[in-house]
């Protein structure tokens, strides 16, 4: 064979070669789908999660595809939407809602090879984990701050839905804000939703009408600061994302989720084949939770009080939840120095019970 016949052969062998690792790698691209509940500019909780999917794609770069369908419902919707996303050859799906638990185990039994992460929920299967953040050593610190700054001694409090979740919040504000100020009363209104700009901001204008000049949310719009803004002297803060653009107003501090290593993390597991069923619930020492700048409107030596209470929720030097408490029913829950388990009958995964003190009613 002539030497140009012999180089054109290796060129075209080296092409082929080319041409299949290329397709190969193409082939090999891991796909990742989200499931939002809310719109990705709600500015708070499907915000943050979208930040996350963000986060993934720059880290990967080309070798991951991301997919996501904003403003699911939680039912049938969401069952559909999820299939779709495994019959169009997702490797990775995370549905970012409680509300999303049944479903996605439900479209996971359907489809074994597909790894699936739910959100906040508590229901795993071989093929499912689950994952949340303690969002209540973040209200401890939203506590600490309303009680110091209400002039009113009422805070009031809009919730989403009646769930474990919800409520440690509500208790773990309450307590430390109770710490501060013996006076105290919170008002909660339940808004049975997650994300709706028109009922959050009608359930904060209620209680400000009822004396609340504080605003603590578990929806996830910045409706809530908004009608604290238009009402003039009440404050509050932002939700699940830094909602920094009212800084200047009531916002005076926040909760931000930060997902995005954990997105990385556990899509860097099926990449390398070391993904399996894990239970996680990280907060602010991980870094899943983390506290907005606290504004001038804070005076200093409570913003002070305010970290110093982060550093020690952080390090494990002092848990949320350290008795003495007692249930609203005036029942012992936790003894003098002792803390609350995360499981079992009395455990905070699941909660169903205000503490002493708060005067309202958990809905069926």
């Amino acid at each position: 064979m002539k030497r140009r016949t012999l180089l054109a052969s290796a060129a075209m062998t080296a092409g082929l070669a080319l041409g299949m690792a290329t397709a190969g790698f193409a082939m090999d691209k891991t796909k990742v789908g989200f499931v939002y509940v809310g719109p990705v500019g709600d500015g708070g909780w499907t915000y943050e999660h979208n930040k996350g999917r963000l986060a993934v794609e720059e880290h990967f770069g080309d070798a991951v595809e991301t997919v996501f369908v904003e403003s699911v419902p939680e039912g049938p919707d969401a069952e559909r939407v999820m299939t779709q996303m495994a019959l169009e050859g997702a490797d990775l799906i995370f549905t970012t809602s409680f509300g999303y638990m049944d479903q996605t185990i439900n479209v996971a039994k359907k489809f074994p090879n597909v790894k699936f992460e739910h959100a906040t929920g508590y229901k795993q299967a071989d093929n499912v984990s689950v994952y949340s953040a303690r969002f209540y050593e973040g209200r401890a610190i939203q506590g600490h701050i309303a009680g110091n700054m209400t002039e009113s001694n009422v805070i009031g409090y809009i919730a989403s839905f009646p769930i474990p979740e919800v409520i440690r919040g509500i208790n773990s504000a309450y307590i430390h804000a109770k710490k501060v100020n013996p006076d105290v009363e919170f008002k909660i209104i339940w808004a049975y939703t997650w994300f709706d700009p028109a009922k959050e901001a009608d359930a904060a204008k209620a209680l400000i009408e009822q004396g609340a000049d504080v605003i603590l949310q578990h929806t996830d719009s910045t409706a809530p600061l908004a009608a604290a803004a238009e009402a003039g002297n009440v404050i509050g803060f932002g939700q699940a994302s830094d909602m920094a653009e009212y800084k200047d107003g009531p916002r005076v501090s926040s909760i931000i989720d930060d997902w995005a290593p954990y997105y990385i993390a556990r899509t860097q597991a099926v990449i390398d084949g070391s993904w399996e069923s894990v239970s996680t619930w990280d907060g602010i020492g991980a870094g899943m939770v983390g506290i907005g700048d606290i504004t001038d409107k804070v005076p200093a030596s409570v913003a002070a009080e305010a970290m110093e209470l982060k550093a020690k929720l952080a390090s494990g030097e002092y848990h949320a939840f350290t008795g003495p408490l007692n249930k609203q029913d005036g029942s012992v829950w936790l003894k003098e120095g002792e803390t609350a388990s995360d499981y079992g009958d009395n455990g905070l995964a699941g909660m169903n019970f205000y503490v002493e003190g708060i005067t309202a009613e958990i809905p069926n």
